[in-house]
C-alpha cells in the first residue's frame, strides 16, 4: 500500500509520527512525506489520489490541514479526518461542541483578549487559565482569586479559556486510543506536584468515555485528558494524534491501526465499483469498532489484525 504522511516543520525532529511511518515502510509498504511548509502540491493532477491513505499531525492553523481537506475532497482516506482535527484544534469550539453532546467538561469561558479576563464571575474561582488554540505546560495558569487574575501577565495576541478548577486526585490522567486499544497514563499534573508516572489500568468509566469521544468527535488516534473528581471523570482536553506518553508498542499499534483503515477503506471501494462502475470513492468513516483496555488486547475475540504486507 501507499500512505502519505503530511509532515508539518514542529514535527521534523520529533519522533511521532515519523516513526510510524518508518515501521510501515519495514513492513514493505510505500511512504512519501510531504512538507507543505517547504513543497508545492498538484491539486490538479492524479498524484494526489494516488495513495491509499493521508495521515496528518498536525499544528493549530498548520498548511496540512488544507491538503488532508483536499485529499478528502476526492476521496482519499485521511487519518484523522480534517472535520476531528478542527473540532478538537480549538479548544474553545471542543468544549462547546462536547458540553452539547453530554460530555463531562467543566464550567469554562471563552475570553477574546486577556484584559478581559478580570470580568469573569467570582463564582467561578478557581478558575485555570490556558490558551484555547493549544496548550503547553508554561502557558497553564492556576488563578484563585480576582486580584491575581488581574496580576496575571499573558500574551495579548491570544485568545484564552477560564476554565472553572475541579477539586482532583492531584495528577492528569492520559487515555490514549491507537485506534482500537485504550491506555491510561498517570502523569504529573502542571497545576500539581511531581509523582510517579506510567501506565495504571483503564476502569470501566475510562473505557466508556473514550469511547463516547472517539464517537462524538469522529477520531481514531486520539488522546484525551481527564481528572479523578469527586463527581467522577472530567474531560479537561482532546488531542488529534498525540505523542503517546508512555504507551508501550505504541508505533506497531497506531502502525497496524492505519494499515487496517486503509485495507477496510479499498475493500469497501471496490464493493462500490462492482455495485456501480465509476462510483466515486468514499473518505475513511470512524471505524466505530468496541475500544478494549490494552491489558485486555491479546485475549479480546474483537480485536483484528492485517497482514503486514
Amino acid at each position: 500500500m501507499r500512505f502519505c504522511f503530511i509532515l508539518e516543520e514542529k514535527y521534523v525532529h520529533k519522533p511521532m509520527p515519523m516513526a510510524v511511518a518508518d515501521q510501515l515502510r519495514l513492513w514493505g509498504h510505500q511512504i512519501d512525506v510531504l512538507q507543505p511548509y517547504a513543497a508545492i502540491t498538484n491539486l490538479t493532477d492524479l498524484s494526489l489520489t494516488s495513495y491509499d491513505a493521508y495521515v496528518l499531525k498536525t499544528v493549530s492553523d498548520g498548511p496540512g490541514l488544507t491538503i488532508l481537506e483536499a485529499a478528502e475532497a476526492v476521496g482519499i482516506p485521511t487519518i484523522n479526518n480534517s472535520r476531528a482535527i478542527s473540532l478538537v484544534r480549538d479548544k474553545a469550539v471542543a468544549v462547546a461542541f462536547a458540553q452539547a453532546r453530554g460530555l463531562p467538561v467543566p464550567l469554562t469561558y471563552f475570553v477574546g483578549h486577556p484584559g478581559a479576563l478580570v470580568k469573569v464571575p467570582q463564582e467561578a474561582y478557581p478558575v485555570v487559565v490556558k490558551p484555547s488554540n493549544g496548550t503547553s505546560m508554561q502557558d497553564i495558569h492556576l488563578v484563585r482569586t480576582s486580584e491575581e487574575m488581574a496580576k496575571l501577565q499573558l500574551d495579548d495576541t491570544s485568545y484564552y479559556l477560564a476554565m472553572h478548577y475541579v477539586e482532583n486526585t492531584g495528577y492528569d490522567i492520559k487515555l490514549y486510543v491507537t485506534g482500537q486499544e485504550v491506555h491510561a497514563i498517570a502523569k504529573s499534573s502542571p497545576l500539581h506536584g511531581s509523582i510517579p508516572e506510567g501506565e495504571i489500568p483503564v476502569s470501566r468509566e475510562m473505557l466508556k468515555l473514550a469511547q463516547r469521544v472517539g464517537q462524538v468527535f469522529g477520531l481514531d488516534l486520539y488522546g484525551v485528558d481527564v481528572l479523578e473528581t469527586a463527581e467522577g471523570l472530567m474531560l479537561v482536553d482532546i488531542n488529534d494524534f498525540p505523542s503517546f506518553y508512555g504507551v508501550p508498542r505504541k508505533v506497531s499499534c497506531i502502525a497496524e491501526y492505519i494499515l487496517h483503515a486503509a485495507y477496510r477503506s479499498r475493500l469497501e471501494h471496490e464493493k462500490r465499483v462492482v455495485r456501480s462502475l465509476g462510483s466515486p470513492r468514499k473518505g475513511l468513516r470512524r471505524q466505530g469498532a468496541t475500544l478494549v483496555p490494552a491489558e485486555l488486547m491479546s485475549n479480546s475475540p474483537t480485536v483484528k489484525r492485517v497482514q503486514m504486507s
